[in-house]
């Protein structure tokens, strides 16, 4: 783990850092069956940050002024969001074009994250296909 992200999970509550660790660990883990061998990982805007060079940026954070939930960003200017929405409907809480917006205590829609994550690390790649080549 980067050391400025290390030094951000530290400041999470226990069970935020334990959720968003997940998260985490499913990046990387999307990232490996992708191939993407090079994933960078730091803070940024104070967030944890991965970008991979095909793709665009994944952010997410817990903020204090909502402690039930976190969010998972992403760059608004991309059709990832509304991708989501017209492939996932109501799986997702959304945050306008730039966010997934989850609640501390529920299990993640791991399979559709998962694809969703996937759109993102490769977004560059597959940005002018309809749907993101979905």
């Amino acid at each position: 783990m980067n050391d400025q992200v290390r030094k951000k999970f530290a400041t999470y509550p226990a069970d935020v850092a334990v959720v968003l660790n997940e998260v985490r660990s499913l990046i990387f883990k999307v990232a490996s069956e992708d191939g993407i061998n090079e994933l960078e990982e730091k803070l940024k805007w104070g967030e944890p940050s991965y970008i991979s060079k095909s793709g665009s940026a994944i952010r997410f954070d817990y903020k204090e002024k909502s402690p039930q939930q976190f969010c998972i960003y992403f760059n608004c200017k991309t059709k990832l969001i509304d991708t989501f929405k017209e492939l996932y409907g109501d799986t997702f809480v959304y945050q306008g074009n730039r966010a997934l917006v989850f609640e501390i205590s529920q299990s993640l829609p791991s399979i559709e994250l998962a694809h969703c994550l996937s759109l993102a690390l490769r977004y560059k790649k597959i940005k002018h296909l309809s749907l993101l080549g979905t």
